[in-house]
This record gives structure tokens, C-alpha cells and sequence, in this order.
């Protein structure tokens, strides 16, 4: 039967039977099919487009960058390290010792002259106040916001997501409020506040707009970061909490973030990952940094002794995960040979192993400059070079320990010195109190013209950066 259709079918195609293609296709499918099958066809058809649009809308939202600011203050908030040392002892608070000791810390820090310390610090009396912290934080905050939003071009209204952190000045209401307020957000807006989450919160805040912004499609986020001088200063005689006095200074990031594929093209980075590690479980971790009153109530953050070997274990955690994502292959086969070598065959645990050479994954290094003794270490134990070290090195000089924006102070030198080509990846690294270690690896989308004398809108070296990199003794005099 089905001979003899298919026979009559062909007659009518070579006849020009007005529905001969119809009449063909039915034939093919009555021949190739059977009837249940021609009912099943498109439920199968129909199962597979949705398992494709399904696995289309679970495709992890690329990230962009679009661009960032970096807040300079003007010149009358200069303060260099004999002024510090002036101002602070007009207290009237510290013991000679500790005069003595903070002197020391100032020779040692790799700390400039031009570093800039709020009002609130610099005038007589020391005024550390609510109004005076939430005035700094106006004028920082606002200062890098403003400088983001002129050079983006973007309006205030589209703003889906603003993060805030900020983490030993946590004001009610809250400075994500503050933000919402000044710009006249929409009443939508996702706004979240961190604190206490140390210098490694910026790229927590990153990694939490990277995940709304996997589920708020077609969306903006705006993250700053920035750490309050007013009230982070000490002013007792705890040697642990006087190292903070001669690292910490005044500064603010913001950044904004899409998810737009249309702004794919003007973006200067692609967040590629972001690796989040806490080490809070050991007490040895957790107590190393912390918030709290001296034996004369004056209240600051004391760093242990333990600080530096808690950052380490914590950095190989981190490098653990992340190690896999962005080494080459080779790199990842080295790195396991020597521990399978030190740790399964030698059974020596103590011998130290292969240190992976990330600089054939990564171009540029952004470590947080959080003091010159956490600097040197990760360079000795990373081997980089001094060209990777410079932009750390240089923030620090210039603009001392900003906390969590001073990632973004060394992006920018890097900008600002020509080293951005398209195709570079960046590798930010920022350590804090919990103890954490977090990282975020971005891949630059186009290359960024260094500023020189002219350059753009929030960026912190325009004007300056021929004059660096300068030569950072070990120690200098503070004769103050």
C-alpha cells in the first residue's frame, strides 16, 4: 500500500499537481513515520527547544565594568608625616613610648608626604564626632560619585543596585541611604550596606553585584568603597592598635557595573571571577584583627602578631581556588608533581613546595597596599617583580592605606601609566579582618590611553604620574 502511494505521489509531482509538495512531504513522513510517531515528533521538538532555552537563561550575565573614580581630595587635607606626628600628639593622650613607637612606624611604612587625613583630624581641637564623620563621608563618598556618573554619562534613575561598604563607620541611616538620597535613586533600588567586613570588603561588595546582577537582567550597579578616618583614629597607648594610626588614610572608590550586552563595547573590563575565602572558623584567624577598647577605654583596632602568617594561609586557600581557573595548564601540572613530590613520596610536609608563576596567567597585580611589611612579604613569596609591585607600592606612598578602595587607586596608576592593552587580565587582591582573603580577576575589554597632564575625570595621578615611580627608602627621618 504504501508503494503504490508513494507511486501515485511521484506521478503527481511530474504532472505539476497544484498540491504536489504537500502531497511529497506527507508521503516522506507516512514512509519514514508511523502514525504515533507523527504525534510524538513535536512534543520531542518542543522538549528541546526548552531544554535550550533553558540552558541559555542559567548561561551565567557577563559582567562589565564600565568605568570607575577614585576619589582626590584637595590639597589643604595634605598631611605629611611631621604634621601627623604634631597634630596627633596635641591630644595629649600618648606616652612618650608611644610617640616613640608611632615615630618609628611612620620611618617604616613606605608612607609619603601627600597622603590626606579629614578635617576632623587636622584641626584644633581633634574633633571626633557623629556630624564630623558623616561629613567626611559626604564629601568622599559624593566626590567619587559624581566623578563616575559625569565621565559614564549615566542616569541616576537607571541605577538598580547600589552596595556600599565601609567598614568601621556604619551611620543610621546608612550611607547606601545617603547615596539613594543624593542622587534621587528610584524607590526600587536593591541598597545594601557592608561593615565590618575590613579592607577585603570592596571585592566582597563586587562579588554581591555580581550575583544580583545575574538575576536583575538589563541592570546597573554601583558599588563604593571607602573607610572612615574620623573615627578609625586612636588614640591610647596599645602598640597593637597604634600601627593603624601610621597606615590608614582618607579615600573612596566607586565603580559601575552592568550586565547590559549593549555596553559590551564601551566597557573597560570584563569581570572574569571573583573568589571569596574566610578563614573565620580558626580563632587564630578570627582574632587577628579587631574592634575594641584599651585598658583606658579608648577604643581602636588591634592587629596580632599573628596577622602575617594568617594572611599567608589564607592567600594559599585563596590561590588554591582560584589557581585552577586561570593557570595554564602546565603551571597546574608543575604545582601538582611537587606536591605529590613533598607531600605523598618525601612524605615532608614542611618542605616547601612549588610556588605556581601566575605571571603567565596575569599581566597587572592590584595587592591591597595595606603596609610596606605585607607588600614585601607577597612579593618574596609570589616572585613577582618590581614592575608588578609598583602599583601597590606607589598607592601606598601616595595615598597611604585607603582600605578597601585602594585596589582601585592602583588600577587607576595603572591606567594612568600606559599599561592597560586589550586583552590583559588583572588580578586584585585584598586581605581583611575575619580573617579573608578575596580575590577578583578582570580582562580589559579595550586599551586605556594613559592620562598624563590632561587625562579624565577620576583618576587620582592626572597631573602627577610622571613623577613616579620614586625610590621608597626603607626608613625615613620624622623629626617631629
Amino acid at each position: 500500500m504504501q508503494q503504490a502511494i508513494i507511486s501515485n505521489l511521484t506521478t503527481a509531482l511530474i504532472s505539476h499537481h497544484p498540491n504536489s509538495l504537500q502531497l511529497a512531504f506527507t508521503a516522506i513522513l507516512y514512509h519514514h513515520y508511523s502514525i504515533p510517531s507523527l504525534f510524538l515528533l513535536p512534543v520531542l521538538l518542543l522538549f528541546i527547544f526548552s531544554l535550550l532555552a533553558l540552558a541559555i537563561s542559567r548561561r551565567p550575565r557577563p559582567i562589565y565594568l564600565i568605568n570607575f573614580s577614585c576619589f582626590k581630595p584637595e590639597s589643604q587635607y595634605k598631611v605629611t608625616r611631621e604634621t601627623f606626628m604634631k597634630q596627633f600628639k596635641s591630644k595629649g593622650t600618648f606616652t612618650d613610648e608611644s610617640v616613640g613607637f608611632q615615630r618609628r612606624m611612620l620611618e617604616r611604612s613606605g608612607i609619603g608626604q601627600e597622603t590626606y587625613l579629614p578635617e576632623s583630624l587636622l584641626g584644633t581641637p581633634i574633633n571626633m564626632c557623629a556630624a564630623a564623620a558623616r561629613k567626611e563621608a559626604a564629601m568622599v563618598v559624593f566626590g567619587a560619585v559624581d566623578e563616575l556618573m559625569a565621565v559614564t554619562g549615566v542616569r541616576a534613575k537607571d541605577i538598580a543596585v547600589v552596595i556600599v561598604n565601609c567598614s568601621v563607620y556604619n551611620p543610621t541611616p546608612t550611607m547606601a541611604s545617603m547615596v539613594v538620597n543624593r542622587y534621587k535613586l528610584r524607590g526600587n533600588v536593591r541598597s545594601y550596606n557592608l561593615a565590618g567586613m575590613g579592607c577585603s570588603a570592596g571585592v566582597i561588595a563586587l562579588d554581591l553585584a555580581k550575583r544580583l546582577l545575574q538575576v536583575h537582567s538589563d541592570s546597573y550597579a554601583l558599588v563604593i568603597s571607602t573607610e572612615n578616618m574620623t573615627l578609625n583614629a586612636y588614640f591610647g597607648n596599645d602598640r597593637s592598635m597604634l600601627v593603624s594610626n601610621s597606615l590608614f588614610r582618607m579615600g573612596a572608590s566607586a565603580v559601575l557595573l552592568s550586565n547590559r550586552r549593549s555596553d559590551r563595547h564601551r566597557s573597560k573590563y570584563q569581570l572574569l571571577h571573583s573568589i571569596r575565602t574566610h578563614t573565620g572558623s580558626s580563632p587564630r584567624s578570627y582574632s587577628c584583627i579587631s574592634l575594641q577598647e584599651d585598658s583606658s577605654d579608648h577604643l581602636g583596632v588591634s592587629l596580632s602578631k599573628d596577622l602575617m602568617s594568617v594572611a599567608a594561609t589564607a592567600l594559599r586557600t585563596n590561590i588554591s581556588s582560584l589557581g585552577p581557573l586561570i593557570l595554564p595548564f602546565s603551571e597546574q601540572l608543575r604545582f601538582l608533581l611537587a606536591f605529590l613530590s613533598s607531600h605523598v613520596l618525601l612524605q615532608n610536609k614542611k618542605q616547601s613546595t612549588y610556588v605556581p608563576n601566575f605571571r603567565k596567567a596575569v599581566k597587572h597585580f592590584c595587592i591591597h597596599a595595606g603596609g610596606r611589611a605585607v607588600l614585601d612579604q607577597l612579593e618574596k613569596s609570589m616572585g613577582l617583580s618590581e614592575w608588578h609591585m609598583e602599583p601597590s607600592r606607589m598607592t601606598l606612598y601616595r595615598f597611604g592605606n585607603t582600605s578597601s578602595s585602594s585596589l582601585w587607586y592602583e588600577l587607576a596608576y595603572c591606567e594612568a601609566k600606559g599599561r592597560i592593552k586589550e586583552g590583559d587580565k588583572v588580578w586584585q587582591i585584598a586581605f581583611g579582618s575575619g580573617f579573608k582573603c578575596n580575590s577578583a580577576v578582570w580582562k580589559a575589554m579595550r586599551t586605556v590611553e594613559g592620562c598624563g597632564e590632561v587625562g579624565r575625570k577620576g583618576n587620582p595621578w592626572v597631573g602627577e604620574i610622571d613623577q613616579f615611580p620614586v625610590v621608597v627608602p626603607k626608613e625615613v627621618a620624622v623629626v617631629a
